[in-house]
Parts: structure tokens; C-alpha cells; sequence
């Protein structure tokens, strides 16, 4: 995939050009890209920070990522 990143007259970054071929491959690897900018329902937005208020409260929760891996891999 040849990217090419657009800068205005300031070389502030404004944009990226995908060609119409990677455009193409992506929309059918991913067919709902082109509504991924619309915002979240309420619902969503809710229970994200519902999420993360736990999180907050209760750091300990936590655990790496690498943990939950080895966990998966004794189960198969």
C-alpha cells in the first residue's frame, strides 16, 4: 500500500491519498468502514464510562494482556 501524506503550506499534516485499488481491498475487508465516524449512541458512551470508573475505583482489576493469553493457550 502506497500512502501518500498531504501537507498544507505550513507542513501541518491534513490528509493521507490511498490509491482506489487499496481503497477497494479495504472497504471489502472491512465493509462498514465508511460508517465508522458516526458517533456512538448514548448507550455506548454510558457503559464505556461505566467501564472506566471501575477501572478507576479498582486498578487491581486489571491484568496484563499476556496473562489472559498463556490462559487462552492452556485451554486449547
Amino acid at each position: 500500500m502506497k500512502l501518500q501524506v498531504l501537507q498544507d503550506n505550513f507542513g501541518n499534516q491534513t490528509g493521507v491519498y490511498v490509491p482506489i485499488e487499496d481503497w477497494t481491498l479495504i472497504k471489502n475487508n472491512y465493509p462498514d468502514i465508511e460508517s465508522l465516524e458516526q458517533e456512538l449512541p448514548q448507550w455506548e458512551k454510558d457503559l464505556i464510562n461505566e467501564r472506566l470508573d471501575f477501572i478507576a475505583k479498582n486498578p487491581e482489576s486489571l491484568r496484563p494482556i499476556e496473562a489472559l493469553l498463556e490462559e487462552l493457550n492452556r485451554k486449547i
